[in-house]
C-alpha cells in the first residue's frame, strides 16, 4: 500500500474539514467492496454519524498504524462539496482517459485524482447538486451521506483546488442522469430506467411493463401507495421501505439486483439506502432487499403468450372485490385461483383499523411479522451503534492510561533525555 497523501498535496477545502474516515476493502456476496472505518479501530464509520469521523491528520496517522487501505472523505449536506466518480474510464497503462472522461474532466475543471484502482477518477466540486438519480451506468454523483476514497494522485492539468462549478454540475446531472421527463408522483415511475437486459432475468419482462403489471395487479393501489413514497399505515420509513421491497421480491422472481434497481427508482428510497448500518460492512438497502428475498415463499410467473390476450388490463368496474376478480394484466379473465398470488394483498391496513380485526385474522399476524423483521433491523442497527461505542470506550481508555503514566514519570522526577 502506497503512503497516504499528505495535506500539502490535497485541497483545503478537503483537508480543513473534520470529515475524515479510513476505508477498507472486504468481499461481500463475491465481490470487492470498500468500507468506512473509524479512525484507530477496526469498527464500521457511518456516512451519517459524525461522531466516527476525524480530522484528516488523525485519520492520515491511523492508516500507518492500522490495518485499513486508505482515507476517506465523507459528504454532508452541511458542506458545498460535490463528489462525481467516473468508473472503468481509464487505462492504467497508458494514464489515459476515454474521450467521455476527458470531456467530463475538462468541463468540471476542479480537483480530480485518480481513484485507488487505476481505472477511474474522482472529481470534487462546489455546488448544489440537482435533485434526481445519484447513478447511471458509470457515473455517479453524491453530495451527502456518502463517502469517497482519497488518493491524492492528483491528474495532470486539473486544477489543484476544488473550483465552484454550478452550472457544469447542473449540466451534467441533467443530461447524463436525469434523461427524459419527471414522472408525476401519482404515476408509476416511466422514466428511463438504467438499460438492463431482461431476457435473461427470472421474470423476462422490461422494468417499465413489470411496474405497470404490479400497480394493475389486485393490490396495485397498495402498490402505487408505496411506490409514490407514501408510508401511510406504517409505524416508520423502514416498515414501508421492507413492504415495497417484498412486493418488488414477488414481481421479479426474488432477483436481489433488479429489486435494488427498482426501489431506488421508487418515492420511497432515500440516502439511507446506501449507507453502511451492519458490523458485516452491509448497507441498510443491501439488508432490506436480502430480508425482502428470504420472507418471499412465491414469486410472479407470466403467463404464457397464447394465455394472455384475453386478460383484462384494468381493475374490475363491475364493483367486485380486486381480491376475488384477476385484476392483474397478467392474469387470465377467469376466477380468483387463477389470479397471481401476490404477497401483501391482504397486508396490513391502517394500524387503527388492525385493532378491530380478530388477534388470529391474516392481516394482523402479517402485521406481527413485519413490526417483527423491522425491530430485528433496528437490533442490527442497535448492535452495529453498540460495537462502535465499545471501540471509542477502549480508545479513551487507552488514552487516559497514556496520559496517567506520563503523570506518574513526571511526578518521579523521570523524563526521557533528561541529561541532554
Amino acid at each position: 500500500m502506497s503512503p497516504p497523501p499528505s495535506a500539502d498535496a490535497l485541497p483545503a477545502a478537503l483537508v480543513d474539514r473534520d470529515q475524515w474516515v479510513c476505508w477498507r476493502t472486504q468481499e461481500r456476496d463475491g465481490k470487492q467492496t470498500k468500507v468506512p472505518i473509524i479512525p484507530g479501530s477496526t469498527q464500521f464509520a457511518s456516512t451519517t454519524s459524525p461522531e466516527t469521523w476525524t480530522t484528516f491528520s488523525m485519520a492520515r496517522q491511523a492508516v500507518t498504524n492500522t490495518p485499513v487501505d486508505g482515507l476517506g472523505f465523507v459528504f454532508t449536506a452541511g458542506d458545498p462539496l460535490v463528489g462525481i466518480d467516473l468508473d472503468d474510464c481509464r487505462d492504467p497503462a497508458a494514464e489515459t482517459p476515454t474521450a467521455w472522461a476527458a470531456e467530463v474532466l475538462d468541463t468540471l475543471d476542479s480537483y480530480s485524482e485518480v481513484s485507488p484502482s487505476g481505472t477511474g477518477y474522482h472529481v470534487i466540486v462546489r455546488g448544489e447538486r440537482p435533485e434526481g438519480r445519484n447513478r447511471a451506468g458509470d457515473l455517479e454523483v453524491y453530495d451527502r451521506s456518502r463517502f469517497f476514497t482519497v488518493t491524492g494522485d492528483h491528474v495532470p492539468a486539473t486544477p489543484e483546488s476544488v473550483a465552484s462549478r454550478e452550472a457544469a454540475l447542473t449540466t451534467l446531472v441533467e443530461e447524463e442522469l436525469q434523461p427524459g421527463d419527471e414522472p408525476t408522483a401519482s404515476a408509476v415511475d416511466s422514466s428511463p430506467a438504467p438499460e438492463s437486459d431482461s431476457s435473461n432475468a427470472a421474470v423476462p419482462v422490461p422494468d417499465d411493463e413489470l411496474l405497470e403489471r404490479a400497480q394493475n395487479a389486485a393490490n396495485g393501489d397498495k402498490f402505487s401507495r408505496l411506490w409514490s413514497g407514501s408510508t401511510s399505515g406504517y409505524e416508520s420509513h423502514s416498515e414501508a421501505d421492507l413492504a415495497l421491497s417484498r412486493l418488488l421480491a414477488f414481481w421479479t422472481g426474488g432477483d436481489p439486483a433488479r429489486v435494488d434497481r427498482l426501489f431506488r427508482r421508487s418515492g420511497l428510497y432515500r440516502d439511507k439506502w446506501d449507507a453502511v448500518h451492519y458490523a458485516d460492512g452491509s448497507t441498510y438497502g443491501e439488508k432490506t432487499v436480502e430480508r425482502a428475498v428470504r420472507a418471499t415463499d412465491d414469486v410472479y410467473t407470466p403467463p404464457e403468450a397464447d394465455d394472455s390476450s384475453d386478460a383484462p388490463t384494468t381493475t374490475p368496474t363491475d364493483g367486485s372485490s380486486p381480491a376475488t376478480n384477476a385484476a392483474s394484466a397478467d392474469a387470465p379473465a377467469a376466477d380468483a385461483a387463477d389470479a397471481p398470488s401476490v404477497p401483501g394483498v391482504d397486508a396490513a391496513p391502517p394500524t387503527d383499523e388492525l385493532t378491530e380485526l380478530p388477534p388470529t385474522h391474516p392481516q394482523r399476524a402479517q402485521a406481527r411479522r413485519d413490526r417483527i423483521e423491522a425491530l430485528a433491523d433496528r437490533v442490527e442497527t442497535l448492535l452495529a451503534e453498540n460495537n462502535r461505542l465499545r471501540a471509542e470506550l477502549e480508545t479513551e481508555r487507552q488514552r487516559r492510561q497514556e496520559l496517567e503514566t506520563t503523570q506518574e514519570d513526571s511526578a518521579s522526577g523521570w523524563w526521557p533525555f533528561a541529561n541532554e
